[in-house]
């Protein structure tokens, strides 16, 4: 593909995917000017030794402490280093493209007051695949992701570690390796590298485009439990859901009856059963609702992948072209961190609902003997898909622990100035632990269902809709139909990356022509 060209204003989320897979970045050649001007600004204001905080004073509880020019340099320096304090797991390669990217895009707006090479260094590291390695803990969300940032910073400069080509080396190596020169941070630079939500807004646009695969995904799944189950389809009507307009309630319904197209699986008008329980009729409302909360994360997120975030922010007077140094709080990560908390809960009730139609599709006697107990013919002796509902049973019930808001807590930190915190950091990684989760039950939902479809199938001619089909054979190219006991966590695994990488609703959704 060509290089995604950035200028601070149009990244999306599907653009941080691509880059995150591998896609490379050039500078949009027309922010030069307004970075350039911005830069002079700060130099301006170095040498006339006015007082800004972070560029002639210190950090945090130092705000007050006044720095000469000659040591603006070192200070920022120091700042990276000290600052470079995270624990954990590393992060996933993919987790730290995302984060070169947003920080390029936020630096090319040109109200930071770096010079164009720090922007450029960032791209030139990023398309280089040299990949810092960056801790996964220490953000407290409030002055952005400065831990993390602060790891990420190192490697400009040619310090601390990176992965490269699948080996962990020094960052030097690294750099002389791939010809980059290791940045020599000058007034405000450290400070602008650090201040900002890359990991959050990053990490956060992988999430959204796994959560938006994942919520077509289940709804697949619906209509494949739906069939083995021998349910209707007739609370999707589409003059049900007009009576209750949620837009995206309305297009879930519309969505499930598009998958259960041609399907001779379902249970006819005449039927005395007249309703199936909630997790297979109030699929529009409950999954409508949990798209909602994803459309919301995506609408945060765009709108974060192109702002300025850091601190302070330089102004420059269109008249006078004097600078005006502010020092505000964009770097709070606030609006991403309620974003997430509200993305966990939904996707944490996407796995409930999954994790209770594998619960009918293996018992008996809550299907009413449509489908054997377990899934297995030779109950009794087998065991069949008895233990796939308990580990999705115990996925389901680990996110109801994780699902708890992070944002509703803050720690006051350095000594009380930053007083109030986001924990956006912690949101996010929770929420890629529940969507990894979900992934699988929903994988397990899948598989189950598919067994069910099949049992179903033997000795007439039923078939299913034409989405659910094209599901089933995707799933039958990996996971065969289970005729005795084995070994399911090989296949269960399979199944969490058909859904993960989105290949099932991929292509049920070129079998539709969506």
């Amino acid at each position: 593909m060509n290089p995604l060209l950035i200028d601070g204003t149009q990244l999306k989320v599907d653009d941080v995917v691509a880059v995150a897979n591998g896609r490379s970045v050039a500078l949009d050649p027309a922010t030069l000017p307004r970075i350039m001007q911005s830069r002079q600004a700060v130099e301006a204001l170095v040498a006339r030794d006015e007082v800004a905080y972070g560029i002639t004073t210190g950090f945090g509880r130092f705000k007050d402490k006044i720095i000469s020019a000659e040591q603006t340099r070192q200070l920022q320096l120091n700042l990276v280093r000290s600052h470079a304090a995270g624990t954990g797991p590393d992060l996933p390669e993919s987790v730290v493209r995302a984060m070169l990217l947003v920080r390029a895009n936020t630096l090319a707006r040109g109200y930071s007051g770096v010079r164009p090479v720090v922007v450029q260094t960032l791209i030139d590291v990023l398309n280089a695949g040299i990949h810092p390695c960056v801790p996964s803990q220490g953000s407290l969300g409030a002055s952005g992701d400065l831990a993390q940032l602060a790891h990420l910073a190192l490697a400009l400069i040619g310090e601390g570690e990176v992965d490269h080509r699948g080996q962990v080396i020094s960052a030097e190596y690294a750099l002389r390796r791939a010809g980059i020169k290791p940045l020599e941070l000058q007034a405000k630079e450290g400070l602008a590298l650090l201040n900002g939500t890359a990991m959050m807004v990053g990490m956060g646009a992988l999430l959204v485009r796994r959560a938006i695969n994942l919520a077509f995904s289940a709804d697949i799944a619906a209509c494949m439990s739906l069939e083995a189950l021998n349910g209707t389809d007739q609370a999707y009507d589409p003059r049900v859901h007009a009576l209750r307009p949620h837009p995206r309630q309305i297009d879930c319904a519309t969505w499930l009856m598009r998958l259960l197209q041609g399907s001779t699986m379902l249970r006819g008008a005449g039927s005395n059963n007249v309703q199936d329980p909630y997790t297979l009729r109030c699929v529009p409302q409950v999954h409508g609702a949990c798209r909602d909360a994803i459309a919301y994360a995506q609408w945060v997120i765009d709108i974060e992948l192109n702002s300025v975030n850091d601190n302070p922010i330089i102004f420059i007077d269109n008249e006078t072209g004097e600078p005006d140094v502010i020092s505000a709080g964009n770097f709070h990560g606030e609006p991403i961190a309620l974003a997430m908390d509200y993305m966990k809960l939904a996707l944490t009730e996407i796995g409930n609902m999954s994790e209770r139609r594998i619960a009918q599709l293996v018992d008996a006697n809550s299907n009413g003997g449509v489908l054997p107990m377990f899934l297995t013919k030779g109950g009794g002796l087998e065991s069949g898909f008895m233990i796939a509902q308990y580990t999705a049973a115990a996925l389901a019930s680990e996110n109801k622990v994780l699902a708890h808001p992070a944002s509703a807590d803050t720690i006051p930190s350095s000594a009380n100035i930053e007083d109030h915190v986001s924990m956006g950091a912690t949101a996010v990684r929770q929420t890629e632990q529940i969507l990894t989760h979900v992934e699988t039950i929903v994988g397990i939902e899948m598989m189950a269902a598919a067994q069910g479809i099949d049992l179903r199938r033997e000795g007439n001619s039923a078939e299913p809709g034409l989405g659910t089909r094209t599901a089933c054979d995707i799933i039958r190219k990996r996971v065969p139909f289970i005729t005795g006991d084995v070994i399911l966590a090989p296949y269960i695994e399979q199944m969490r990356r058909l859904v993960h990488n989105g290949r099932i609703k991929d292509a049920v959704d070129a079998a539709l022509g969506e």
